[in-house]
């Protein structure tokens, strides 16, 4: 049972976004990473990719440290079309759900692990779908590349709260990960491990929390 909510907390890749770690795994072992597997995981990666997504390197420097990992002639272009087969689809259903659900009153945010090359391309051109951008979707984005931090580290998650002065009691995390909802619950918020279908889905928890707003 969901306490008031008032504010929204979304992971993007797991939550808003679908992903296929393989498919980004087999992509750049193609292009010659031999230990993209063990780098690259759902939840947590390595090497190179840990730093892009912790900000201690730039994309340049990403492209720079892989480059000599691959085949003769890769470029970054290939590097970064490899990395993106992480991401597989966001569904305009999602989007509709978002906007539906801060037409109903509530605050809607980010707090995802992710990194600049799949959020100022890919992440960016998908959230465009209905000529908006994914600043219109949201009223505030935290993103570890930029805090220099990952979930499930609770300090971004505080860093999100004291920025944007929420209640953590009347806010609400939607996360893929078990880790991390722990970790938000550690710091007083609500909440929910998303699964892919069934009663605990993104566009199914949602619809839950616009009755309730409905029914108050």
């Amino acid at each position: 049972m969901m306490k008031k909510v008032r504010n929204i907390i979304f992971d993007l890749g797991g939550v808003v976004i679908d992903i296929v770690r393989d498919n980004a795994v087999a992509a750049l072992a193609q292009l010659g990473v031999a230990d993209a597997d063990s780098l690259l995981g759902k939840y947590a990666q390595k090497g190179a990719f840990l730093k892009l997504e912790t900000g201690e390197i730039t994309s340049s420097q990403f492209f720079d440290d892989l480059l000599p990992h691959c085949r003769p002639g890769t470029t970054n272009t290939d590097i970064r079309d490899a990395f993106e087969r992480f991401l597989v689809g966001l569904p305009k259903a999602r989007l509709e759900a978002l906007r539906a659900l801060r037409d109903c009153g509530f605050r809607l945010f980010v707090l995802s692990n992710t990194n600049p090359v799949m959020y100022n391309h890919w992440i960016d051109n998908h959230f465009r779908q209905e000529n908006l951008s994914i600043n219109d979707y949201f009223d505030g984005i935290v993103v570890s590349f930029q805090e220099r931090t990952c979930k499930p580290d609770p300090r971004i998650f505080s860093n999100l709260v004291e920025r944007y002065r929420l209640n953590p009691s009347e806010t609400l995390m939607l996360d893929d990960s078990e880790a991390n909802c722990e970790s938000a619950r550690s710091i007083g918020l609500q909440a929910i491990r998303i699964d892919n279908e069934g009663e605990d889905s993104m566009l199914n928890i949602c619809k839950r929390l616009m009755e309730e707003r409905t029914d108050d």
